[in-house]
């Protein structure tokens, strides 16, 4: 009897990945390439025990080893970088590590934590680095009910990367983000991106919010979804946004992006609501924000449209 020859068909994508749905081995969460039905962006989050090691062969893509709770080091490319990390995503920005592709890492935990590793299929193999705390740009957007705040970690612009973009955006509760609903799904020169784009959820205290893309096109996206810690929404196209935080419970995203083109963070706001940008210079921050100590307040508070996101 000849060999049976299968192979593994990835499932189908599906937008909203709730928390586990998507565990594979060490990874409460994993979403690739051929799992996402997409060509680019990648986010993994990893669980370390106390005393854990995990090895990461990187390939086509290049990472960002970023720590959600807990510390942690990493050896790559013959460096050691030691990440301080943080008690929790709430806990202020962090500091981190770039991976390039093709390369093998080392990653240890001696107490143990949970990290991201966000990533994107790439061409330049770029050195590995360490990306400290205190040089993450935080920064207020949005004013009243919009406020909210981004930890521009690899934001285009901010930190060097082939393809990968992503931030980290917290919004207070009961406030709106990724609001005005905005796209990034076709390339238009100086106008708009075209990203694919990831969010991974984590609430305050066990609470939910909700999230809602919309289409763009005939047969785009749709969805209007609860989101709970640990969930995540996969976007390839259509207006996306609100993220709404319940009141009394703090709402994180990490924001996961990366496309064929430039490396660009450029979008378009949904026509009808985008004037709500308008009413934002006439509204104060809300005053939780910055959310947790540590944060830059000098930064801008209402940038345009062409570099909104979150």
């Amino acid at each position: 009897m000849s060999a049976d020859h299968t192979h593994t068909v990835p499932p189908e994508p599906r937008s909203h990945l709730p928390a586990g749905s998507a565990r594979s081995g060490p990874y409460a969460l994993r979403i690739d390439p051929a799992r996402a039905g997409w060509a680019h962006a990648a986010l993994r989050v990893l669980e370390l025990p106390p005393g854990g090691t995990h090895s990461l062969d990187t390939g086509d893509c290049e990472w960002i080893v970023l720590p959600l709770s807990g510390g942690c080091t990493v050896h790559a490319e013959g460096e050691f970088f030691e990440l301080r990390g943080r008690e929790g995503v709430f806990g202020g920005a962090t500091d981190f590590a770039y991976l390039p592709r093709d390369s093998h890492a080392q990653i240890a935990s001696g107490a143990g934590g949970r990290f991201a590793l966000a990533g994107a299929k790439c061409e330049r193999r770029l050195p590995a680095r360490y990306g400290p705390a205190p040089e993450v740009p935080v920064e207020l957007r949005g004013s009243g009910g919009c406020s909210r705040q981004v930890n521009n970690f690899a934001a285009a612009g901010v930190f060097d990367c082939d393809r990968l973009i992503a931030v980290e955006v917290i919004t207070p509760g009961g406030n709106w983000s990724s609001y005005p609903p905005h796209k990034h799904d076709e390339h238009v020169p100086g106008v708009e991106s075209e990203l694919e784009e990831i969010y991974y959820f984590e609430i305050d205290r066990g609470g939910t919010g909700f999230h809602q893309v919309s289409p763009s096109r005939p047969g785009g996206t749709e969805l209007l979804v609860e989101v709970r810690g640990g969930d995540a929404v996969l976007v390839p196209d259509g207006w996306h946004g609100p993220s709404i935080a319940a009141p009394g419970r703090d709402m994180y995203y990490l924001n996961v992006m990366a496309g064929p083109g430039p490396r660009e963070w450029l979008i378009r706001d949904h026509p009808d609501h985008g004037w709500i940008r308008d009413t934002w210079p006439d509204q104060p921050m809300d005053p939780r924000l910055p959310l947790r100590p540590g944060s830059r307040s000098d930064a801008p508070r209402h940038p345009g449209p062409a570099e909104e996101q979150g």
